[in-house]
Formats: structure tokens, sequence, C-alpha cells
């Protein structure tokens, strides 16, 4: 029997925090709130009204936030937020992260990031290449592309008059004649035609069966339909 895999966990770094709570709960309830945060450690944010104004950490956060409530930024906030962590370990990365994203108005220095490397050269170097890559592109010689075979065109009487054969109709007492080239072309009243019915509707007018519409002359003279050709 297989043994099911322990679900992972994942380990919580912030383990209680407060948003945005009034600075005068300090002067009612000093009491409560300092004995709830007594000896633990975390960031703090600082607001005035709705903006952000100060990040800070501390290992005592009881005694930082007393603390400004007195110093020089003790006049510029209104509001607070406080972060309890679990461990010690990533506190300082984390608090500078926050001010280089934030960067509040309150805090005089930028967190620093120690062991981390700046990408940006590396990025600027990306850029380059294909930026590069791109003029090459835009003025590179192409060869000129070679000519297009021309698609052959769908002659149905192709084959079917070797020489040439003249094929004939009648319509309202009116005679026509066309010319059927060997390679399946109909001339007819100076223009050329692909098909039988095509060149049938320029001589009536309108939508024609060519294959009944225009005849040859067999051997014997008689006239017949050009359909009767695709029987045998």
């Amino acid at each position: 029997m297989t043994k099911k895999k322990a679900k992972r966990v994942a380990r919580s770094i912030v383990i209680g925090h407060v948003e945005k709570v009034s600075r005068h709960i300090f002067d009612t309830y000093k009491k409560q709130i300092t004995s709830m945060i007594k000896g633990h450690h975390g960031v703090y944010a600082l607001y005035r009204r709705n903006t952000l104004y100060y990040i800070g950490l501390a290992t005592n956060l009881r005694n930082r936030i007393n603390t400004h409530l007195k110093d020089k930024h003790s006049k510029s906030w209104t509001h607070f937020s406080l972060y309890i962590f679990k461990r010690q370990n990533y506190i300082r990365e984390l608090e500078a992260l926050l001010l280089r994203i934030a960067y509040p108005e309150g805090n005089s220095q930028k967190g620093k990031l120690k062991g981390s490397s700046d990408l940006k050269p590396v990025l600027k170097q990306l850029v380059k290449k294909e930026q590069s890559k791109e003029l090459d592109d835009l003025f590179k010689a192409h060869k000129p592309a070679g000519k297009k075979k021309p698609v052959a065109a769908n002659r149905p009487l192709k084959g079917l008059f070797k020489g040439g054969k003249m094929i004939y109709a009648t319509y309202q007492g009116k005679d026509y004649k066309a010319w059927v080239n060997s390679n399946g072309r109909i001339s007819f009243d100076g223009k050329f035609y692909d098909s039988p019915s095509v060149a049938g509707k320029a001589a009536r007018k309108k939508s024609t069966n060519g294959w009944r519409f225009w005849k040859y002359k067999d051997k014997g003279g008689k006239l017949r339909p050009i359909g009767d050709l695709r029987k045998g």
C-alpha cells in the first residue's frame, strides 16, 4: 500500500496584524494595545490619513510606536498598521524592500538590498541586442521574389479539338460562331473565354448551358452539341 504524501503547509511569515488604526487608541487604550504587541518584532507603517508616511521595523513594536508619538514624526501621522513576524530572519530585508517600493515621505533613507544584484545593466544589454537585430532586419537587402508561375486556367475544352475547331449556335433566329483553340480557349466576338457556358452567356446575354448551346460538326458534317464529346 502506497503512502500518501504529506500535504505541505506553507509557513507564514506574518502571524498577526492590525491595519489602519487611529493613533488616538494610545490615548484611551494604551495599556491594551501595548500589552498586545509587547515583546513582538515586525514591521509597522504610519499614515497621514490614507497616505503612507513612514515604514519602519522594530524588535519591540510597543516602544517604537510610543517613540513616534513624541519624536519629530509625531505630528505627521494619524493612523498606523502593525505586522508581527514569527521570526526575525528576513525582517530587515523585507523592510528594505518595502522602502524601495513605497519610498514614503517620512523615511530619509532608501532600503538597501544586500546580496542582490542590479539586473538593469543585464536587461539593457538584452534590449540593445534585440534592437540591433530589429535594425538589421529593417535594412537587410532581400532577394527579389521569383516570378510565380501562372495558375493554369480551367478550360474544359482543352484537348478536344486538335488544331482548333469552329463551333456554332442559333438563338432566336440568329446564328453565332466561335472558334475553339487547341488550348481549349474560346474566341467569340473579339473576346476570349475559358468556358463554353461563359461564351454562351456572352451570346445570349443570360446564363446558358454552353455544352448544349454550342455545337460542332462531326465527320459527316452533322451539327452535334459539344456536350456529346464528354460522353465518349
